[in-house]
Parts: structure tokens; sequence; C-alpha cells
């Protein structure tokens, strides 16, 4: 069979159009075998290829080199092309595929899950002397169709000739030549699909094709086309709630994987798309409840035992322990608030009981060894780590002796079955497939209901996990990541955390970030990258400082000793980038420890300055001595006051090259600044205003394009991005580029100068949301500030007089409502504010909604429901009014 290709495309001298695809003669896939195209001129280029009949259906796409270097690449999946057998020449006519402007709606939230058909799949050949049109349209409701009107039939829509969805979100008809004419004029149209009644006409100029007569063993296929939807874009509604908080009749005093089957069905019955959950990662560390911090997990892939619904394995064959059980998972069950240690040690012992009882059949099973296999490279090391993690007792694998540094092949027979611990290792691999099993089972039945999960990426993992441990090189173990201060946080986070090594993740392409992104993959169809500005730049504080103050940007691109000369500013490392202490400040800073601190921790240099002694000179060195002093109001002025001296510089010099300098973020508060020249402080806020807000804005947003395209297009899932703070102006327009969903809240306008946010104009290509995980809920924040309150309620509800001292029913659901009306995409609510608007329903105390408080970082995540699931579902008045309000805002 002679296929033709043919495509236009628009290059420049030098550029060249390659074809590539899985028979041999196309180079099965491998780029450096893709096959030239001849050029025709005005952008049109050919390529004829006789293919054996063993090879179809075959898989293709396009490429663009530039002196042999590829330089650009199709969008999307591979291209298909199904002759039929008999067909002795196909002429193809393709369109370049760039991103679609609609390219969230081709992701496996709404192609797999919201919009979903129950179609095979199957592939259907072209017949012979046909024309065969193939056009992208993924914003077809599942009780819609596509169809064809002609000029030839008088554009009559009651004749339409209906495509082919067999392949959704790709339409596909072929009608016979006989019955066209040419040349063949026609729009695509939107149908119900029930009887056919016109929905809309696409929008722009009508399409022609222009052919000539086919031969009986011809074909004609043209594919790449996008359908011009005329109808407004798509909105939908959802829910945000951790697993650890749902409740049920069944639950075990902690929500697990089953128990979102019926958040699933709450979801469905009130007209929601989405669940929002928080990472659902194993965080065992400690076995104690500060292990409750869902993000600090010790691995990215394995899940946390406590969502296992243990029952589901099976019931225990010794029927007192069962009973035992059953009366443990009542009296937890009935607890307001979760026992994160008491609910861990129940979970842990049924497991062991039912894996000597099932253990040895399930991991001799084909479905079980099938899992291994997928996952045995993150499964070993996972089970060896917590292994090793018991047996050692600290989760730091630093202290490991012999095993503190990873050897694969010393793991392997670690993990092998004689070995002492295999037992452990065996119920680790049972857990994880259990785990998975169910969590897979939960989001297949959420595709039955029309609903999603959306799963969540930390940015950071723990230094204390198996991914450290394993991939060490992978990540600066001797740097934490960060945020640099804010209104929230005036001397800046440390989260703890390693921060990546990105040089060297890419020599590989990513390949861990992939495979990070892919098992998410398996069980979510869309997921939001917790602090999306990490892949930009991430605030970067060494390993001895304990504030994010003593921090920097990396990457970045710190300046020179001539570029500070260049705004007017002479640098003195001894001046500038060493703690400026002064017999003045001292008596500010610790008041009646002032003589103490001088005594015991400074050194008195000519000049009449100090210098820290070496036991004092870092924040971490200062923790670890005052931990030890009893005395709770001097340890915390003695320290805090260290803090202050040590991060009293100008200038943080680069880690990584000599004599390139950061400036201190916040430095305009330092003693060190404030003794600076009314001339020297204009130069340094010159070079500091550079450094900090313009800078860097291409190098980032390079940087972030290097990153996130090849990530984002591992898997199929819908990408929302977290994208508050302090976000640089590169950051919204990548986002928009990629078109990765942002992060609009009200009481966090991105603004300036706007107490507010303006719910009107959020961008469509947005999640709106009324709080977050780390934030008071609607009612709780209502009651935080009287004056922001009653700001609010006057400019932003635009009501008059005294705002209410609660947030009453009413004015929680006039707040929703706003929230339903804005243009986003996506209106995502804490389950806590979806409830807020009915005063019978929702918990008496909003401020034992909260979730998590990030200003304590030793907050145990223990919300739960305060209701079951069952109730809630039984709430048919309140359910049906939230259905309503859901359709009426056309959602």
């Amino acid at each position: 069979m002679k296929v033709i290709f043919n495509i236009e495309y628009q290059t420049i001298w030098g550029q060249i159009l390659y074809l590539t695809g899985s028979p041999d003669t196309l180079g099965n896939f491998d780029e450096n075998k893709a096959v030239p195209m001849r050029y025709n001129g005005n952008g049109r280029w050919t390529y004829e290829m006789e293919i054996s009949q063993d090879d179809i259906p075959f898989e293709y796409r396009y490429l663009v080199k530039e002196y042999d270097n590829v330089i650009n690449r199709e969008w999307g999946d591979n291209r298909t092309l199904y002759p039929e057998n008999k067909t002795r020449h196909c002429l193809v006519y393709d369109h370049w595929n760039e991103q679609p402007e609609d390219k969230s709606f081709y992701s496996s939230a709404f192609v797999d899950g919201i919009f979903s058909r129950n179609n095979t799949h199957e592939l259907k050949p072209y017949p012979v002397k046909t024309l065969t049109l193939k056009v992208w349209a993924p914003t077809i409701l599942p009780d819609q169709v596509v169809a064809i009107v002609d000029r030839s039939s008088g554009w009559d829509v009651t004749n339409p000739k209906i495509l082919d969805d067999s392949a959704y979100p790709l339409w596909t008809i072929s009608i016979p030549v006989e019955n066209i004419t040419f040349p063949y004029e026609y729009k695509f149209v939107i149908l119900k699909k029930s009887d056919n009644t016109l929905i809309g006409w696409e929008t722009g100029d009508n399409r022609t094709v222009n052919i000539s007569l086919l031969a009986d063993n011809e074909c004609v296929v043209i594919s790449g086309m996008h359908l011009h939807n005329p109808l407004p874009g798509w909105k939908g509604t959802g829910v945000a709630i951790p697993v650890f908080s749902l409740r049920t009749e069944q639950s075990l005093g902690i929500g697990d994987f089953v128990d979102l089957r019926k958040m699933v069905d709450w979801a469905a019955e009130t007209g929601m798309r989405i669940i929002q959950i928080l990472p659902v990662n194993d965080t065992t560390m400690t076995h104690t409840w500060v292990d409750s911090y869902p993000y600090n997990a010790n691995s990215i892939f394995a899940l946390h035992p406590n969502y296992l619904r243990v029952e589901e394995i099976g019931t225990l064959k010794d029927t007192d322990a069962m009973q035992r059980y059953e009366e443990l998972k009542k009296e937890l069950n009935t607890l307001s608030e979760i026992d994160y240690e008491r609910v861990s040690l129940a979970k842990e012992a049924y497991i062991k009981a039912i894996f000597s009882e099932t253990g040895k059949e399930t991991l001799e099973s084909e479905a079980f060894k099938t899992f291994f296999a997928a996952n045995k490279e993150w499964l070993i090391p996972y089970a060896a780590f917590c292994c090793l993690r018991d047996r050692y007792g600290t989760p730091d694998f630093t202290q490991w002796k012999e095993h503190s540094t990873y050897d694969k092949a010393g793991i392997q027979q670690f993990c092998a079955p004689r070995n002492i611990w295999y037992d452990d290792i065996a119920r680790t691999y049972y857990v994880q497939y259990h785990l998975a099993r169910q969590l897979k089972e939960t989001r297949d039945y959420a595709h039955k209901k029309g609903v999603v999960l959306k799963g969540d990426i930390p940015i950071g993992i723990s230094r204390h996990s198996a991914d450290a441990w394993s991939h060490t090189t992978l990540f600066h173990m001797d740097s934490q990541a960060g945020a640099p201060p804010d209104a929230f946080s005036v001397m800046g986070q440390n989260w703890g955390f390693p921060t990546y090594n990105w040089p060297v993740m890419e020599k590989d392409n990513y390949t861990w970030w992939k495979a990070r992104f892919r098992k998410m993959a398996e069980y979510f169809d869309a997921y939001r990258i917790d602090h999306i500005l990490g892949f930009f730049r991430i605030w970067q504080i060494p390993e001895y400082s304990v504030q994010g103050l003593m921090g920097h940007f990396n990457p970045a691109l710190p300046y020179t000793l001539e570029e500070m000369q260049s705004y007017g500013f002479y640098f003195s490392p001894y001046r500038h980038a060493r703690p400026y202490i002064r017999p003045y400040m001292l008596g500010e800073i610790f008041g009646q420890y002032a003589d103490e601190v001088m005594q015991k921790y400074l050194v008195r240099e000519h000049d009449g300055s100090y210098t820290l002694l070496p036991e004092v000179n870092t924040q971490r060195k200062i923790e670890q001595l005052m931990e030890q002093e009893p005395d709770e109001t001097r340890r915390t002025t003695i320290r805090n006051g260290l803090f202050t001296l040590v991060a009293d510089v100008l200038f943080l010099e680069d880690p990584q090259r000599k004599n390139h300098w950061h400036p201190r973020i916040s430095a305009q508060y330092t003693y060190g600044y404030k003794a600076l020249s009314d001339y020297e402080k204009w130069c340094f806020n010159r070079l500091y205003d550079e450094f900090f807000y313009k800078r860097h804005d291409e190098f980032w947003k390079q940087e972030a394009l290097k990153k996130l395209p090849p990530l984002i297009s591992s898997t199929r899932m819908l990408v929302c991005g977290e994208d508050l703070g302090m976000i640089p102006h590169c950051v919204p327009e990548v986002m928009h580029k990629l078109q990765i969903l942002s992060l609009e809240i009200q009481r966090m306008p991105k603004e300036a100068n706007h107490n507010f946010a303006d719910t009107w104009h959020y961008p469509y290509l947005s999640v709106c949301t009324t709080s977050t995980h780390d934030m008071s809920t609607l009612r709780a924040w209502w009651e935080e500030n009287r004056e922001q309150t009653q700001q609010f309620y006057n400019h932003v509800l635009h009501l008059q007089g005294e705002a209410p001292t609660y947030c009453e029913p009413w004015i929680c659901e006039k707040i929703i409502d706003m929230q339903l009306e804005s243009p986003s995409m996506w209106v995502i609510l804490p389950l806590q504010d979806w409830l807020s608007t009915d005063g019978t329903i929702r918990r008496q105390n909003p401020q034992e909604e909260r979730i998590n408080i990030p200003a304590n970082s030793r907050h145990y995540w223990r919300y739960r429901m305060h209701l079951t699931l069952e109730e809630l579902l039984n709430k048919k008045s309140f359910n049906q009014m939230i259905k309503r309000k859901i359709r009426y805002f056309n959602r």
C-alpha cells in the first residue's frame, strides 16, 4: 500500500519537517531514525512510503529538526492511520497539532471521568472510496454528539451525518465519495444525542474539501482538525476534604480509601464533579502523632497504611480478636478528633493478624506478582527503609551504621526471603498491594459516577525518607527548602526538606519526577502542584540555619563585586557579610540578659564591635545549645536574640560560587542596614529591588520551561498549581502558556494594594476556593479580625450596617454564591464551608474545623467530620439545595 502524507508547516531556512512512527520504515519512534519530508513550497511538505499490510494500523507523528537537532514536536498523542486492507493508495492531509486552547479537556479528568463514554475504543478501518474526516472535540458532553451538515443538503440539520466517538475525544466519519459533490462545503454541529436536536453550529468559516475523484482502491484522510465549540466554557464544582477527615459508620476513627466512595456518592448526589484530597503517602517516621503531618512522607510512592480498610482484606478467623477489634473500632469512631497513635496501632495489629492468615496466598497470586513487577523499583527500597527505621529506632538513615549509604545489591539481599527480616518486608509489600487495589477501585467507582479524584503533589520530600536514602544524589542534603518572609511569617519558613539537585535530574530527563507523576496518575485524574514556584526557583536555606531569613533563591543570579559597585554600593565582606554587632544593640535585643550574653557568647574586636564565639556562630548551634536551658523565658529570649545577631548581615555568599553575593531578604530591618549612610541605603535599595523583583524573571521563566513541560506531559492528569505568596511576574506567564490552572482565593488577592480579590476577574483556567487546609475556614476567618470582616461586609458583600458577630448561614451562602458565579473553570470548596450554609448541619464551634495551623510546626493533623457521610447523604433538603445552586450557576 502506498501512503502519501501531506501537511502544511511554515519553517525557516535550515529547518526540516520529519516523520516518525511505529513501522520500521519510520524508525519505530526513534527520532534519530525519523525520515525527512520533501518541501514543495508555500509551507507544504509531503512524504510517500510503501507499507506492508502487516504494519497496519500504525501510529505516527511529526517533528521539526534544525541541523539534526529536534526543535519542535507535535503536541498530544500519536496519530493513528488505519486504511482497510484492499486500499492501494491512501492520501493523508494533516494539520500540525499545536497545544490546543482547550488542553485541559484532553486530560483523563474529562476523557476518562467527567465526559467519559462507554466506548470499546475499537479501531475502525477507513473504507476505500471514502473521505475520512477526523476532528478533535473534547468538550462535547456525554449526552451530545458531533455531526456534519453540508451545503449539498441545503444545510439541513434534520439529516445530519453523525461522527463516531469510539476514539473520544477524537471524532471520525468516513463518507462515501459518491455521496459528495466536490468542492465539499460543510460545518460541524453539536446535537443532542437522544433526538438529534440542534444545540449549536461551530463558529468560524465553512470548511471546504476539494479533491479529485477517487479510484476504487483509494481513500483520503483529513486529520488534525479541531472543533470550534460555540457553547460557553464548561465549569464544574467540587469539594475538598482530607481522606483522614472522612467519617462513615464503618470508619476506624479515621477516614480510609473505601470511605472515600461515600464522599463520591455525596458529590454525585449534589452535582459535584471533583473531590480534592491532601497527600496520602506513608508518613510513618516515629509511630507517634507527629507522623500525622501529611507533607512529610517517607516515600513519594507508598500509600499510608492508615488509609487501608483492613476488613476488606478479610475477616479474622480468631472470633475473639475480631470481637475486640469491633469494640475498639466503635470506640475510636465516636471520637470527635483522630487519635492517630491508637488508630495506627489498631490497624497495624489487624494487618499483622490478617497477613499471618492470608499473606502467603496473596503473595503467590498472579495479581500480586504483576503489582510487584510494576513497582519493585520503589517498593523494595521502601520496604527496606521501613524495616531499618524500626530496627534502628530512627528514620534518620545517616545513623544506620552499615546501611547508612544505600547499596542496591545489598538491599536486594536484605529483602531476600531467606533474610530474618523478610516477614516484615513481605508484610510491607502486602499492605501496599492492598492499598493500591483499594484506591484504584475507588477511582473506578468515582468514574462510574462521573466524579474524579484530585491528588496533591508536595513540592518537597523528607530528608529522612526512602527517596532521599536511595537517590541521595538527586537532592541537596546540606540545604533546606522554605519560603521567604511575608505578612504571615516575618522570619520566613523553613520546611526542612532537602532541595532538588535539578542539574543532576536534568541529565536523565527528570526520570525520578516522571515516575512520581505516573504513580499519581494510577490513582488520580487531576493534581495540585504544591508551591509551583519551586519549579521556577526554591527558597534554599543552609542546613546550619533555622529561620527562613538566612535563605536565598536557587537557582539565582547573585551579584559580583563589580555589579554591586555599578549601583554605587561598595561592598566589604567584613562589614556587610558578617554579623553586625555593636554594644548599643545588645540591651535592645537581650534586655536583662545583655551582660550575660556579652560575657558568655561574644568576643570584643579592636574596633569596638563584637564577634560571635564559634559555638554560637550558626542558628543550628544556638538552637541545640539553648535546648539545655530549663528556664523558658531565658531560653527564648537568649535564643531568639542570638538568632537575630547571626542573621544581621546584608549579604550571603553563594554556596557554589565564591565571591558571588545574594542580598539578604528583609535586610532593611537589620541593624547593619540602619547603620548605613543615607546614600548607601539608597544604593543598597536599588540593587535589592532589582534583585528581588526584576533580575530573575526571564531566568526563572526559562528554568520552569525546562522542567515543567516534560513533567506535566508525562501523564494525562489535569494540572493545577498552588501559586500563592511572593510570586514573580514570570509565574502566571508560564502557567498561562502551559495551561496550568491557577489557585484563586478571595481573601488572598494577587493584585497589589487590594484587601480582597474580585471574583469576577478570576481567569477561566483557575480553581476558585474560599480557603485551603492551611487557612481558617470561612466561619472562623469571619471572627478573626473585626475590622477586616466589617470591610468585607460593606464593600464586598455590599451590605449596609454593622456586620454580624458570627458568619451566619445566609452570609456563608452569599460568599459561596460569589465563588460559584466566578469565571473559574473549577470551584472547589472545603466541606466545612459547604456545610456552613446550613445552621442545622454545620459544626457548632468553627475553631474545631481547622485542619492545619502553619505557624505551629508541631501541629496535630486530626480534624474529622462531625457527622457521618451516611448522615450527610440523608440530609435531602440540604443536598438538593446545593444541587440547585450548582445548576443555577451553570456548573
